[in-house]
């Protein structure tokens, strides 16, 4: 049975940031895999019968997540992960259509570090959906301190929350490479291309790229540690292992997957995407000196 209340499943970073800013203003449960001392913690089958919910689960997991789990009964959806899926190239607002009609849907997108979230710090943040009125549902669960906004241009927003992950990774080997803040402005403005132009290609609308979805969080992803794709690109600039940067993380870097489904779908699509097919190859091995070079003769 479906009751009015909301949930925010998946307890990562992110979830129990969202987790902490709705709490301001209503009670929210949430649940994880693994039980974690939260307040308003709950099985997964009590969090699912609530009728708002927002999803925080690693973006290559959400199709597994979804067939073995969830059964939709009218429930209203807030996806608040961002990736590609790598195995298939499917994005996931096409991974949640089998499951969750389009008008019940959105995406969370913009520029919003968790940690900076779950200290009540101000934000603003797009919730992108085919349907207004699920905007209008959603945004009076968020706090004070984060502004929301409306956008129908789902697959833009899903192209920004991705691309921005593995630019981020770019961004981190630039500055772990110490090729100076022109060069480092100068991979991100390029980037920002480079995005739009995938976009694009998938139907994207050119004013989600230069907003909150796309150079906003672009800007804030690729310029700080704090950004866990930019620490990924800071290791592979000193030559560590991929997989002893990800130990030493100790969470999830969405751009490193996304990186391979971004450069499969450019070859598939015929795409120009050299800073993402640069990032792509240097995860599987090639060296960011390397990659400069070929980057800066083309």
């Amino acid at each position: 049975m479906i009751n009015n209340s909301i949930a925010v499943i998946g307890a990562g970073k992110w979830g129990q940031a969202l987790h902490f800013a709705l709490s301001q203003k209503q009670k929210v449960l949430i649940t994880s895999r693994t039980k974690k001392d939260i307040e308003n913690f709950v099985d997964l089958k009590t969090a699912l019968e609530c009728k708002y919910l927002i999803i925080a689960i690693p973006a290559q997991e959400i199709r597994s997540w979804l067939k073995d789990n969830f059964v939709f009964n009218g429930q209203k959806v807030l996806v608040a992960s961002k990736g590609i899926e790598a195995s298939s190239g499917e994005f996931l607002n096409e991974i949640y259509s089998s499951f969750v009609p389009k008008k019940n849907i959105g995406f969370i997108s913009g520029p919003s570090f968790a940690t900076e979230v779950k200290q009540g710090l101000p934000c603003a943040l797009v919730i992108n959906s085919n349907s207004k009125k699920l905007f209008k549902q959603f945004s009076p669960f968020f706090p004070n301190f984060i502004k929301t906004y409306y956008s129908s241009d789902v697959i833009g927003a899903e192209v920004a929350g991705a691309y921005k992950n593995v630019l981020a990774i770019a961004s981190g080997i630039c500055e772990g490479l110490n090729l100076g803040k022109n060069a480092q402005a100068s991979l991100i403005a390029r980037g920002l291309v480079e995005m739009e132009r995938f976009g694009k290609f998938f139907g994207s609308k050119k004013s989600t790229f230069l907003g909150l979805s796309g150079a906003g969080d672009l800007f804030l992803t690729a310029n700080s540690t704090m950004s866990r794709n930019y620490r990924v690109g800071l290791g592979l600039a000193l030559n560590k292992n991929l997989e002893d940067i990800l130990i030493e993380l100790g969470e999830v870097a969405e751009g490193i997957k996304t990186a391979e489904a971004i450069h499969n779908l450019s070859i598939k699509y015929n795409i120009y995407t050299p800073i993402a097919n640069e990032v792509n190859l240097i995860l599987d091995g090639k060296s960011p000196k390397d990659s400069l070079k070929d980057l800066l003769k083309h």
